[in-house]
């Protein structure tokens, strides 16, 4: 299977995951630690329950964002501080998130891809029209539609290759870094 391939495989199987009655960034998430070997036990998606709804139904950042992030950090996170002591340990830390390539390059890219298609990533200005009707079938066809975008840009952050993604500018961060 290509790449185009998977991508589409989690596509679809986040989509279905939204009619079975995951929340958003369980949808997500889902989808791709289940096609995805993460290493990580199953049980690890239980950590997007609470992403639901921007936040527990806060409404800030889309759980689908939310979970797509942690699916991407499932495979590109860092599952330890780089060695040393002091100064030098905080210097290989800094390099690690912001270096070329740097984590959070990669990462500030899912959020931008979704501003990019949708002109925001909070979940309470996605849902605004809906309040007073909440989850009716335009609110759960875009936000289907939402989900299945947000996992395909997570698995295409995933199966590709790390260093040339860690190596991308930034896009719009709140420390206004570009290159």
């Amino acid at each position: 299977m290509n790449i185009e391939e998977k991508v589409e495989e989690i596509r679809q199987r986040a989509k279905k995951n939204f009619s079975l009655g995951y929340n958003c960034a369980e949808c997500v998430t889902e989808a791709v630690l289940s096609l995805i070997d993460t290493g990580l036990p199953p049980e690890v998606k239980k950590l997007a329950t609470g992403f639901g709804g921007g936040m527990g139904l806060f409404g800030d950042t889309c759980g689908a964002v939310a979970g797509a992030l942690m699916a991407v950090g499932a495979v590109h996170g860092r599952s330890s501080l780089p060695e040393g002591e002091g100064k030098e340990a905080l210097m290989k830390s800094k390099e690690q998130l912001y270096g070329k390539p740097g984590l959070y390059r990669l990462f500030n890219q899912l959020p931008n891809m979704v501003k990019a298609k949708y002109g925001k990533t909070l979940c309470r200005e996605f849902t605004a029209k809906w309040q007073s009707e909440w989850l009716c079938r335009d609110h759960a066809l875009f936000c289907r539609e939402l989900i299945t975008d947000a996992a395909g840009f997570a698995a295409e952050l995933i199966l590709s290759d790390r260093n040339e993604l860690g190596s991308r500018p930034f896009g719009e961060n709140v420390e206004n870094l570009s290159e």
